[in-house]
């Protein structure tokens, strides 16, 4: 394969683009830093002003001189954080200080509750308002239901009666009434975006434009779409009310507004809708919920054409990307808030798919619910597992601007305690569903110790784990190349749930993706605006370049009436449908769909899945999956991805401490072999067995560990000669053991020694309780017999180890499995063994970050065993090259 070629000779390119933050320093400074990053294998740099003290001023414009100079050295690029500080939309200040009138505005509802009747009655109202720029929009009346619901069909529109002294008349009808007063403003949005532009308004969008990108193309348009690529957008957002928990009626907030949204939102809809907007922040039925759709849905398209669309032409016509992510979060993907109400929407117009992963979102084994973390409401492991980087992929995949392309910003803000160990599992956990360019996340030239947002993978000079992080960022880099360039191949498809929530109640779309992914059945996840253009052709439903052969829609109690007859119209079609628990009871716009729901549930190829918990099997009964485990493998992840001249499919154990020891069935036939991307190299994998179109294939991974099985067109099959190998002893390495230990900012002078009996975690001795550095073991062993192959395995590790036998290097390893083969450097007889074993900075900062995340034990603390294996005669059909 003509890839797997080019990353063995080192020519994949950089799929990774690290934040590099700027807060003034001198020129020394970013370029010794500049220096550190692309001796990690890293050949591009996202700048951020974190904050600059003089962005787009006279000292950031000598800063990026020196940066972009550097870059071209290096043959580096240039991503450019396109404001002064995260998130994007402060447009450096310009919002507050000049255009006022362009900040984020909101849609407040003031609720006063009366019993009547009477006649000619008056109520204060002035007190809706909260300073001058507020404008009245409407007073509703509506006679209440209960203390959270009016009935809708009460409704009356009372505004002629408000006079100027700030009260409103009116006749009060028999009964308990509640009185609504609508009033556009500035206030009540979330406090750490005040002042920012308003997404929604093209005349905001355009202020960033001028203050950030013009001033950039000004001073370097001649490097545009040469060493600068692009533009990174971080985390806009609405920002109507802080957090994730913003779905419409479902929280207390302000909306976001605009001046002429109640006209757009009745040229939606086709009626006044004035006397129907309380309904979008109180109960009322079935009214409430169309309401707050047919809102939602405007709402998140005038964010995607206003914000994202206005930035991505603006990029794409001065020759270079927008990329960047939103707020994902806890289900904010679909909602106001921190989100943007609708991610593909949202992500549109950028030339990647992004998303983000920081403030340990994701941990291994966490993916069963909520989990306690630094945020008041807990982390939803659920969706951070098996929703968030399927939402990236999936929009990399179906959108053809994007090319397949989807960033992860990644590793932020774990705290110290966080290593290369952890950042190897969140890069696999991405890579394996499709995420092939990272944003890690940051390299810092503040002096050690800055306390923003650790890790900082330099701090200048003082983490012990950076001389291994080269490794990490070369695997990332191959197989980022190895999964780019090429088409995803999945037999399944969920239905996005953003609609599905607005309009009533709703699954969460990772139910089903739990279910799918812990039973190795891939899938994407598809928008419904992207399902209604869809045709099923030979049963199948083709999207961009993928292919799927069933859709899996999660329960929505309504759905838009065009997705139910499309629905409806794909099983006619000859394609698998699986509705999880019912079908909805209605449509999200009102409009009557009863003799249709009737169609679907008579039609063969709709099934009802009433749990969950059984869509898996269901799937798996119509054949429609890729491949088949001879056991139960929950942690288990895997990807497929095909080339011109092969296929790839890419194993990943997610289990933080289990192994997986598995027969796999692949639906490939032909020639294969293993590459294990993080030594570079080729191996011999064993088959089980090989049909005309599938092969069995024997996977042994270990926690942490990954594959990718390689079914290559332009390989043969050749016989290779004298078996395989079976191990025939197992010798431990006992004590004593020779420790000494370098600080962190030396990897290199050691010093301090002591002899240890047994293996014991180095906090355990005294005055070694807050150490950070590199601690390094001696040893002896006896080998009693020369073998055909000896391997050295070490467990209880913490972080990563370097080997050396008879002085003699071994290899590197950053996570499990910590197995060397030293073959050639044994010898019958005695050997000297050393080993360095580097920690974190975590027990000299303890830092507040770390404090959820369990700190292991540091240094060496298992075992380490020495194996000696000889060849079984016979011959095994494995891979050569041609």
């Amino acid at each position: 394969m003509k890839k797997i070629d080019e990353v063995l000779k080192g020519e994949n390119g950089s799929a990774v683009s690290p934040f590099l933050w700027l807060h003034g320093e001198d020129g020394a400074a970013l370029r010794n830093l500049m220096a550190k990053i692309d001796e990690s294998g890293i050949k591009s740099v996202c700048v951020e002003s974190r904050p600059h003290p003089d962005f787009v001023g006279k000292k950031w414009w000598k800063d990026m001189d020196v940066i972009l100079q550097e870059a071209k050295t290096r043959n580096m690029g240039v991503w450019i954080l396109d404001d002064s500080h995260f998130p994007t939309g402060y447009a450096n200040g310009r919002i507050q200080s000049e255009f006022p009138h362009l900040r984020k505005r909101f849609l407040s509802l003031k609720q006063l509750d009366f019993f009547g009747p009477v006649e000619h009655a008056e109520a204060i109202i002035r007190y809706a308002f909260t300073d001058r720029d507020d404008k009245l929009v409407g007073v509703m009346l509506g006679k209440k239901i209960s203390y959270t619901e009016i009935d809708p069909d009460s409704l009356m529109d009372i505004t002629s009666g408000v006079r100027e002294n700030g009260t409103v008349q009116f006749n009060l009808p028999e009964g308990e009434w509640r009185l609504m007063v609508l009033v556009s403003t500035y206030n009540g949005g979330e406090k750490e975006t005040e002042g920012y532009l308003n997404p929604i308004d093209p005349d905001a969008t355009d202020v960033l434009i001028n203050t950030v990108y013009e001033p950039h193309y000004r001073h370097y348009g001649n490097e545009f779409g040469g060493v600068i690529q692009g533009f990174f957008s971080d985390e806009p957002r609405l920002g109507n009310v802080h957090g994730t928990l913003g779905s419409i009626g479902r929280l207390d907030m302000v909306l976001p507004w605009r001046e002429d949204f109640l006209q757009l939102l009745d040229q939606k809809v086709g009626f006044s809708t004035l006397c129907y907007l309380p309904l979008l922040f109180v109960d009322g039925g079935e009214k409430a919920h169309q309401i707050r759709y047919f809102y939602m849905d405007l709402v998140s398209h005038l964010y995607s054409i206003h914000f994202d669309k206005r930035l991505g032409d603006w990029c794409r016509s001065h020759g270079v990307k927008h990329i960047g992510h939103t707020i994902e979060d806890n289900n904010a993907h679909a909602r106001l808030g921190y989100g943007t109400g609708h991610f593909f929407r949202a992500m549109a117009y950028q030339d990647m798919a992004g998303i983000d992963v920081v403030l340990h979102q994701l941990l291994p084994g966490m993916d069963h619910g909520y989990f306690k973390s630094m945020t008041r409401t807990g982390w939803d492991g659920e969706f951070f597992h098996y929703a968030l980087a399927k939402l990236g992929s999936s929009l990399g995949h179906l959108d053809p601007k994007k090319d397949g392309r989807t960033l992860c910003e990644v590793f932020g803000a774990y705290g110290w305690a966080e290593g290369n160990k952890l950042m190897k599992w969140i890069a696999d956990h991405m890579l394996v569903r499709g995420v092939n360019y990272f944003v890690p996340h940051a390299f810092n030239p503040k002096a050690y110790p800055d306390p923003d947002c650790p890790p900082h993978f330099y701090a200048g000079g003082h983490n012990p784990q950076f001389r291994d992080f080269a490794l990490l960022m070369r695997y990332i880099n191959r197989v980022g190349y190895l999964l780019s360039g090429g088409v995803h191949r999945a037999p399944m498809a969920i239905a996005y749930h953003a609609e599905a929530e607005w309009s009533g109640a709703y699954m969460p779309l990772q139910k089903a993706a739990a279910q799918l992914t812990r039973n190795q059945i891939d899938f994407d996840i598809l928008p419904i605006d992207v399902l209604l253009k869809c045709t099923v052709i030979s049963g199948r439903l083709p999207v961009n370049l993928e292919l799927f052969r069933g859709l899996v829609i999660p329960y929505a109690e309504a759905l838009p009436a065009a997705f139910v007859r499309q629905i409806l119209k794909f099983a006619q079609s000859g394609f698998q449908i699986y509705v999880l628990k019912d079908l909805p009871r209605r449509s999200s716009e009102g409009e009557k769909i009863d003799a249709l729901l009737r169609e679907c549930r008579n039609e063969a190829k709709i099934k009802i899945i009433p749990d969950v918990k059984d869509l898996a099997d269901a799937v798996r009964k119509d054949g429609l999956y890729e491949i088949k485990t001879s056991s139960h493998e929950p942690y288990l992840r895997y990807y497929h991805y095909e080339h011109e001249d092969g296929h790839l499919y890419f194993f990943v154990n997610e289990h933080p401490f289990q192994p997986i020891a598995a027969e796999v069935a692949i639906p490939c036939a032909g020639s294969c072999y293993a590459y294990d991307a993080m030594n570079n190299c080729r191996t011999a994998i064993l088959t089980a067995g090989a049909g005309k179109d599938r092969t069995a294939v024997q996977l042994n991974l270990a926690p942490y560990e990954s594959v990718m099985i390689v079914f290559d067109h332009c390989a043969r099959r050749a016989e290779i000669p004298n078996g395989h190998f079976v191990k025939t002893v197992e010798i431990p390495v006992e004590g004593p053991y020779q420790v000494a230990f370098a600080a962190q900012g030396s990897d290199s002078d050691f010093g301090d020694c002591l002899t240890l009996d047994r293996l014991v975690p180095i906090e355990q001795i005294k005055g070694k309780e807050n150490f950070a550095g590199t601690i390094r073991y001696t040893a002896n062993f006896s080998l009693p017999d020369q073998y055909d192959k000896v391997k050295l395995l070490l467990k209880g590790v913490s972080e990563g180890a370097r080997v050396w036998v008879n002085q003699h290097s071994a290899g590197v390893r950053i996570c499990p499995p910590y197995r060397y083969d030293i073959s050639q450097l044994v010898q019958q007889g005695e050997n000297q063994l050393t080993l360095e074993v580097t920690t974190t900075l975590v027990r000299q900062q303890y830092d507040f970050l770390s404090q959820f995340m369990i700190l292991e034990p540091m240094g060496l603390t298992g075992s380490i065993r020495v194996e000696g294996y000889g060849r079984q005669s016979g011959s095994h059909q494995i891979v050569g090259r041609a």
